[in-house]
């Protein structure tokens, strides 16, 4: 009697079941480290080999990230890193954030959901390595940042300076200007500032800690124009 044998076990790679997330964090992470560099055109043939996937998940990456102003379609020319931000448009950008924060902030101190401080808690938590998972990357620390500001605006209840602050896609443009250490530790002090008047419920520590923590950012993305 003949014995079977079971058929080889597969060599082929599995893929990931969110294999466009994975591509897309991947060119976010490209973008945020300038390995593509700002302004340069984003080859999707060139991508697809390097990532070993096809056309359709870098595609669909890049469209997310165009929505987040990282990336820049131009009629028949195709995609390209969005240029970098100069000194002109970064003081400009902290003069509007420093008319709606700190605002924002105050509001959010009395209007904000325990789900929605909860949620700000464990976004610090993250951004601090709290949760035992290794030093976050920079690129991570820039989302989570964008995040953070973003959920405080929400919870302002004022829905124009929420939408206002999301289209101006500031977190991302600052953290790709230049990578500094000091720069993520003294922001998570800055957020825990935040955190402790927004558990008070105190309006004027609020807006205060926000109005600190913007003049402060400002400082350090400051710094990177200057000789």
């Amino acid at each position: 009697m003949a014995t079977s044998q079971n058929p080889p076990a597969s060599t082929a790679i599995k893929r990931p079941p969110r294999l466009g997330d994975e591509v897309y964090n991947t060119i976010y992470a490209q973008l945020m480290s300038q390995k593509i560099l700002p302004g340069s055109r984003i080859s999707i043939d060139n991508l697809a080999r390097e990532l070993g996937v096809s056309q359709t998940p870098i595609r669909e990456a890049l469209s997310r990230l165009e929505a987040q102003g990282l990336v820049v379609k131009t009629h028949l020319i195709g995609f390209s890193a969005a240029s970098q931000m100069d000194r002109t448009r970064l003081d400009q950008l902290y003069e509007l954030r420093l008319l709606l924060e700190p605002f924002a902030a105050r509001k959010a101190a009395t209007l904000m959901s325990s789900e929605q401080f909860e949620a700000l808690k464990r976004m610090t938590d993250d951004m601090r390595n709290d949760r035992g998972q290794g030093r976050v990357s920079y690129s991570e620390f820039a989302r989570l940042d964008s995040q953070f500001h973003d959920l405080i605006a929400q919870a302002s209840g004022n829905d124009l300076v929420q939408e206002t602050l999301a289209n101006l896609h500031t977190h991302v443009h600052l953290f790709r200007l230049f990578h500094h250490q000091q720069a993520t530790s003294d922001a998570n002090a800055e957020h825990a500032k935040l955190i402790e008047a927004f558990e008070a419920r105190d309006q004027d520590r609020a807006e205060q800690a926000m109005r600190t923590h913007v003049e402060r950012s400002y400082a350090r993305f400051r710094s990177f124009f200057e000789d």
